[in-house]
């Protein structure tokens, strides 16, 4: 028997609230000393160390690095081992694009190419609004490759969402991203003898875009990761007999919370956004998933200052959190990324739960180090969901 199976067996439905805080990328590596958790100023934070339970997370295994499906997937408690989304269908579904059973989606970055390097993997981080033009130029010039229809949706920045449709389309493809700056572009490779005539038709289409777009200034290519398709996966509310609500800002967050079968509400990007949708749609759900998202833009671009603003940021809506009572309340990340590495790390997050049921650790302060002694001890990320539920009631005794 497995998480699954107990968790069928075993959920009960009762009144009681749970909010679950994603800091996105909170964990970090010292520079002068200290991570920039260590380094803000969260007041707010602190004491939910002092009265709640913490521990740190392994959102995968000890020494794997994740990506954001599979770090989140692991906090709602599904292993991800077993379910391997790629990061093109969370995307798409984040910003609304249909997706059939036969279509293949990715996520796109544009990104700068100078003499054959790709030097820039985000060019340069460019408005929503250039996006959208850019996206519109090619819609407009290219649509459709060896019967393949192609249709591009702009996200936030630099980021896009493409769906192929047509037939005999298939997923194994690597992604056609070089990864590193100051690497040579790389095209997607079939990685099963049936994904060869994906990677020509995706490939031709990169080659076509880059064509087209040789005379902008930043955003003159694009790489393309996550290739996938329509998967299938249990809803939390099958799985928990919960009514969850996800709160976040940007797409692959809230394609993710769709493909599990949350609500999802568009809100901004700010603390204030979180809380204040919080505040609105409290009595309606029981189950509250609020994703904050600039700790971990700020930690990819090596920002050491900007990440410990969005920290404190995000530390001063605790109180308006707590204000509304919920009868668990825990506060986390989906993976670390470090300034110091500028992307996403293994190292293990910090976690700090608030119920009734839990024990305060007294503990000075929320950082990693202070973590790494709480009561919770070090646990995967997996663990996570099993322990909201039973601190909130919602799990019964097992066997006689």
């Amino acid at each position: 028997m497995n998480w699954e199976e107990l968790a069928r067996q075993l959920t009960q439905v009762n009144q009681a609230k749970i909010v679950l805080l994603v800091i996105d990328g909170l964990g970090g590596l010292p520079i002068g000393g200290q991570t920039e958790l260590e380094r803000a100023r969260h007041p707010h934070l602190d004491e939910l160390a002092r009265i709640g339970s913490c521990g740190l997370t392994d959102p995968v295994f000890p020494g794997v690095t994740p990506g954001s499906g599979p770090a989140h997937l692991a906090l709602f408690g599904y292993d991800p081992l077993k379910y391997q989304l790629g990061r093109g269908i969370l995307e798409a579904l984040g910003v609304g694009l249909d997706v059939g059973p036969k279509d293949l989606v990715a996520r796109g970055n544009f990104a700068t190419l100078k003499e054959g390097l790709i030097v820039d993997r985000r060019a340069g981080r460019i408005s929503t609004e250039i996006n959208q033009s850019i996206c519109h130029k090619i819609q407009e010039k290219i649509k459709i490759i060896n019967n393949v229809e192609i249709t591009l949706v702009p996200g936030k920045e630099h980021r896009f969402v493409v769906r192929f449709r047509g037939e005999g389309l298939n997923d194994a493809l690597s992604d056609a991203d070089p990864q590193k700056e100051g690497n040579p572009p790389a095209p997607a490779k079939a990685l099963k003898a049936e994904a060869e005539k994906t990677a020509a038709i995706v490939n031709t289409f990169i080659d076509q875009v880059t064509l087209l777009l040789k005379d902008e200034p930043k955003a003159n290519t694009i790489l393309l990761r996550g290739f996938s398709q329509q998967p299938a996966i249990p809803s939390m509310t099958e799985l928990y007999q919960i009514k969850p609500l996800a709160l976040a800002n940007y797409p692959m967050y809230k394609g993710l919370a769709k493909l599990l079968g949350m609500e999802v509400e568009n809100i901004g990007p700010s603390g204030e956004d979180l809380a204040t949708s919080l505040r609105e749609n409290y009595e309606a759900y029981d189950f509250f998933y609020l994703h904050f998202k600039k700790t971990d833009s700020a930690g990819e671009d090596g920002n050491f200052d900007l990440k410990v603003a969005a920290i404190e940021e995000i530390d001063a809506i605790i109180p308006r959190i707590l204000a509304l009572k919920p009868e668990v309340f825990c506060v986390t990340s989906d993976h670390s990324t470090p300034a110091l590495l500028k992307a996403h790390s293994w190292h293990p997050n910090p976690l700090v739960m608030v119920a009734s049921s839990l024990p305060g650790d007294n503990l000075p302060a929320f950082t990693e180090r202070n973590c790494a002694h709480g009561s919770l001890g070090r646990l995967p990320a997996t663990a996570v969901m099993p322990l909201l539920l039973a601190s909130a009631g919602k799990l019964k005794k097992f066997g006689a």
